[in-house]
Protein backbone atom coordinates (compact mmCIF):
# COMPACT_ATOMS: atom_id res chain seq x y z
CA UNK A 1 0.00 0.00 0.00
CA UNK A 2 2.77 2.87 1.01
CA UNK A 3 4.55 1.95 -2.46
CA UNK A 4 1.27 2.29 -4.17
CA UNK A 5 0.64 5.51 -2.87
CA UNK A 6 3.75 6.34 -3.09
CA UNK A 7 4.20 5.83 -6.86
CA UNK A 8 0.54 7.50 -7.20
CA UNK A 9 2.38 10.72 -5.90
CA UNK A 10 5.30 10.76 -7.71
CA UNK A 11 3.65 10.28 -10.78
CA UNK A 12 1.75 13.19 -10.57
CA UNK A 13 4.52 15.66 -9.02
CA UNK A 14 7.74 13.82 -9.78
CA UNK A 15 8.73 12.46 -6.49
CA UNK A 16 7.06 10.57 -3.57
CA UNK A 17 7.85 7.17 -3.72
CA UNK A 18 10.77 6.95 -1.52
CA UNK A 19 9.17 9.52 1.20
CA UNK A 20 6.17 7.71 1.41
CA UNK A 21 7.02 4.22 1.24
CA UNK A 22 10.80 3.95 2.77
CA UNK A 23 9.77 4.47 6.05
CA UNK A 24 7.11 1.91 6.06
CA UNK A 25 9.21 -0.65 4.40
CA UNK A 26 12.12 0.03 6.94
CA UNK A 27 9.59 -0.45 10.05
CA UNK A 28 8.60 -3.91 8.55
CA UNK A 29 11.71 -5.47 7.14
CA UNK A 30 14.48 -3.22 7.89
CA UNK A 31 16.87 -5.83 6.80
CA UNK A 32 15.52 -5.37 2.98
CA UNK A 33 16.29 -2.03 3.03
CA UNK A 34 17.62 0.26 1.24
CA UNK A 35 17.88 -2.22 -1.40
CA UNK A 36 14.46 -3.16 -2.08
CA UNK A 37 13.33 0.42 -2.18
CA UNK A 38 16.40 1.41 -4.97
CA UNK A 39 15.08 -1.47 -7.00
CA UNK A 40 11.35 0.53 -7.10
CA UNK A 41 13.22 3.80 -7.63
CA UNK A 42 15.07 2.70 -11.02
CA UNK A 43 11.87 0.44 -12.50
CA UNK A 44 9.22 3.94 -11.89
CA UNK A 45 10.77 6.74 -13.88
CA UNK A 46 11.05 4.61 -16.71
CA UNK A 47 7.32 4.91 -16.80
CA UNK A 48 7.30 8.31 -16.76
CA UNK A 49 10.33 8.86 -19.44
CA UNK A 50 8.24 6.34 -21.41
CA UNK A 51 5.92 9.31 -22.14
CA UNK A 52 7.84 12.53 -20.98
CA UNK A 53 11.72 12.08 -21.51
CA UNK A 54 11.99 14.70 -24.30
CA UNK A 55 10.89 17.71 -20.94
CA UNK A 56 14.38 16.49 -19.76
CA UNK A 57 16.89 19.31 -18.62
CA UNK A 58 20.04 17.38 -19.54
CA UNK A 59 22.36 20.43 -18.48
CA UNK A 60 20.41 20.56 -14.73
CA UNK A 61 20.99 16.56 -15.09
CA UNK A 62 24.55 16.80 -15.36
CA UNK A 63 25.34 18.74 -12.61
CA UNK A 64 22.98 16.88 -10.28
CA UNK A 65 24.82 13.09 -11.50
CA UNK A 66 27.98 15.07 -10.98
CA UNK A 67 27.02 15.61 -7.42
CA UNK A 68 25.70 12.59 -6.65
CA UNK A 69 28.55 10.84 -7.17
CA UNK A 70 30.51 11.35 -4.17
CA UNK A 71 27.46 11.89 -2.07
CA UNK A 72 26.56 7.99 -3.43
CA UNK A 73 29.70 7.08 -2.30
CA UNK A 74 28.88 8.98 1.75
CA UNK A 75 25.87 6.85 1.86
CA UNK A 76 27.33 3.76 1.03
CA UNK A 77 29.72 4.66 3.98
CA UNK A 78 26.50 5.00 6.34
CA UNK A 79 25.04 2.22 5.45
CA UNK A 80 28.23 0.04 6.42
CA UNK A 81 28.82 1.78 9.71
CA UNK A 82 25.67 2.01 11.59
CA UNK A 83 23.07 -0.45 12.77
CA UNK A 84 19.82 -1.24 11.94
CA UNK A 85 18.26 0.41 14.62
CA UNK A 86 20.42 3.49 14.28
CA UNK A 87 19.71 3.26 10.36
CA UNK A 88 15.67 3.40 10.80
CA UNK A 89 16.50 6.69 13.37
CA UNK A 90 18.54 7.75 10.57
CA UNK A 91 15.59 7.15 7.93
CA UNK A 92 12.77 8.57 10.01
CA UNK A 93 15.23 12.25 11.06
CA UNK A 94 16.08 12.83 7.06
CA UNK A 95 12.41 11.90 6.09
CA UNK A 96 11.04 14.54 8.71
CA UNK A 97 13.31 16.63 8.02
CA UNK A 98 12.83 16.34 3.86
CA UNK A 99 8.60 17.24 5.18
CA UNK A 100 9.96 20.33 6.10
CA UNK A 101 11.63 21.76 3.32
CA UNK A 102 8.87 20.26 0.79
CA UNK A 103 6.35 21.79 2.91
CA UNK A 104 7.81 25.10 3.57
CA UNK A 105 8.34 25.52 -0.43
CA UNK A 106 11.86 26.87 0.87
CA UNK A 107 12.83 29.29 -2.36
CA UNK A 108 16.19 27.76 -3.74
CA UNK A 109 17.81 29.11 -6.59
CA UNK A 110 18.32 26.75 -9.81
CA UNK A 111 21.88 27.16 -11.01
CA UNK A 112 25.16 24.63 -11.88
CA UNK A 113 26.05 24.61 -7.93
CA UNK A 114 22.58 24.41 -5.81
CA UNK A 115 21.97 21.41 -8.35
CA UNK A 116 25.73 19.47 -8.21
CA UNK A 117 24.76 20.41 -4.43
CA UNK A 118 21.03 19.10 -4.26
CA UNK A 119 23.09 15.95 -6.28
CA UNK A 120 25.13 15.30 -3.24
CA UNK A 121 22.50 14.96 -0.41
CA UNK A 122 20.64 13.02 -3.16
CA UNK A 123 23.29 10.64 -2.88
CA UNK A 124 23.62 10.59 0.59
CA UNK A 125 20.03 10.11 1.26
CA UNK A 126 19.40 8.09 -1.51
CA UNK A 127 21.65 5.41 -1.26
CA UNK A 128 21.88 5.44 2.90
CA UNK A 129 17.97 5.12 3.24
CA UNK A 130 16.34 5.18 -0.33
CA UNK A 131 14.90 8.34 0.09
CA UNK A 132 16.38 10.96 -2.86
CA UNK A 133 14.33 13.09 -3.98
CA UNK A 134 13.68 15.98 -1.81
CA UNK A 135 16.39 17.76 -2.15
CA UNK A 136 16.66 17.61 -6.38
CA UNK A 137 12.75 18.22 -6.34
CA UNK A 138 12.84 21.30 -3.60
CA UNK A 139 15.37 23.06 -6.72
CA UNK A 140 13.05 22.57 -9.62
CA UNK A 141 10.03 23.49 -7.45
CA UNK A 142 9.24 26.53 -9.59
CA UNK A 143 9.32 24.56 -13.20
CA UNK A 144 6.79 23.37 -15.05
CA UNK A 145 5.59 19.78 -14.29
CA UNK A 146 6.79 17.98 -17.50
CA UNK A 147 10.14 19.25 -16.85
CA UNK A 148 9.60 18.18 -13.37
CA UNK A 149 8.93 15.08 -13.82
CA UNK A 150 11.15 13.93 -16.50
CA UNK A 151 14.21 15.27 -15.06
CA UNK A 152 13.32 13.76 -11.86
CA UNK A 153 12.85 10.74 -13.25
CA UNK A 154 16.02 10.72 -15.47
CA UNK A 155 18.36 11.38 -11.95
CA UNK A 156 15.97 8.98 -10.22
CA UNK A 157 16.61 6.17 -12.62
CA UNK A 158 20.67 7.04 -12.88
CA UNK A 159 20.77 7.37 -9.00
CA UNK A 160 19.19 4.32 -8.14
CA UNK A 161 21.20 2.57 -10.46
CA UNK A 162 24.21 3.78 -9.00
CA UNK A 163 23.16 3.13 -5.74
CA UNK A 164 22.31 -0.94 -6.46
CA UNK A 165 26.19 -1.05 -7.35
CA UNK A 166 27.41 0.32 -4.66
CA UNK A 167 25.47 -1.39 -2.30
CA UNK A 168 26.38 -4.43 -3.93
CA UNK A 169 30.33 -3.53 -3.80
CA UNK A 170 30.22 -2.85 -0.05
CA UNK A 171 27.66 -6.55 0.67
CA UNK A 172 24.39 -4.63 1.68
CA UNK A 173 22.39 -5.67 -1.07
CA UNK A 174 20.79 -9.17 0.18
CA UNK A 175 19.39 -12.23 -3.11
CA UNK A 176 16.28 -11.18 -0.36
CA UNK A 177 16.52 -7.31 -0.97
CA UNK A 178 15.92 -8.11 -4.89
CA UNK A 179 13.45 -10.22 -4.17
CA UNK A 180 11.31 -7.79 -2.16
CA UNK A 181 12.13 -5.15 -4.65
CA UNK A 182 10.77 -7.23 -7.64
CA UNK A 183 7.61 -8.07 -5.88
CA UNK A 184 6.85 -4.40 -5.32
CA UNK A 185 7.15 -3.44 -8.78
CA UNK A 186 3.27 -4.81 -9.30
CA UNK A 187 1.52 -2.19 -6.80
CA UNK A 188 4.33 0.61 -8.17
CA UNK A 189 3.16 -0.10 -11.67
CA UNK A 190 -0.25 0.25 -10.22
CA UNK A 191 0.22 3.12 -8.15
CA UNK A 192 1.71 4.76 -11.47
CA UNK A 193 -1.44 3.65 -13.70
CA UNK A 194 -3.49 6.02 -11.04
CA UNK A 195 -1.29 8.85 -11.16
CA UNK A 196 -2.44 9.67 -14.96
CA UNK A 197 -5.83 10.72 -14.32
CA UNK A 198 -4.95 12.33 -10.94
CA UNK A 199 -2.22 14.22 -12.86
CA UNK A 200 -4.71 16.27 -15.19
CA UNK A 201 -7.50 16.80 -12.68
CA UNK A 202 -5.97 17.05 -8.85
CA UNK A 203 -4.15 20.24 -7.38
CA UNK A 204 -0.60 18.81 -7.25
CA UNK A 205 -0.27 20.64 -3.81
CA UNK A 206 -3.17 19.00 -2.26
CA UNK A 207 -1.73 15.82 -3.27
CA UNK A 208 1.48 16.76 -1.72
CA UNK A 209 0.59 17.92 1.89
CA UNK A 210 -1.52 15.10 2.32
CA UNK A 211 0.91 12.69 1.56
CA UNK A 212 3.65 14.67 3.50
CA UNK A 213 1.24 14.20 6.39
CA UNK A 214 1.58 10.26 5.72
CA UNK A 215 5.26 10.18 5.18
CA UNK A 216 5.82 12.43 9.01
CA UNK A 217 3.37 10.45 10.21
CA UNK A 218 5.38 7.33 9.22
CA UNK A 219 8.78 8.71 10.12
CA UNK A 220 7.34 9.58 13.35
CA UNK A 221 6.73 5.87 14.10
CA UNK A 222 9.84 4.56 12.55
CA UNK A 223 11.96 6.91 15.18
CA UNK A 224 9.69 5.68 18.23
CA UNK A 225 10.03 2.17 17.19
CA UNK A 226 13.87 2.11 16.39
CA UNK A 227 14.62 3.83 19.63
CA UNK A 228 12.62 1.35 21.53
CA UNK A 229 14.43 -1.47 20.44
Amino acid sequence: MAVFVGAVVQGSVGFGLGLVAAPVLTMLDPGVMPGAMQVANMTLPLLTLAAEWRRVDWRGLGFAVLGRLPGSVVGAVIVVQVSVHTLGVFVGVMVLVAVGLTASALAVPRNGATIAGAGFLSGVTGTATGIGGPPIALVYQHAKGPQIRATLAMFFFLSAGQSLVLLAVVDRLPSRALVTGAALLVPMALGFAVSGPLRRYLDGGKVRTAVLAVAATSAAALIAQSLAT
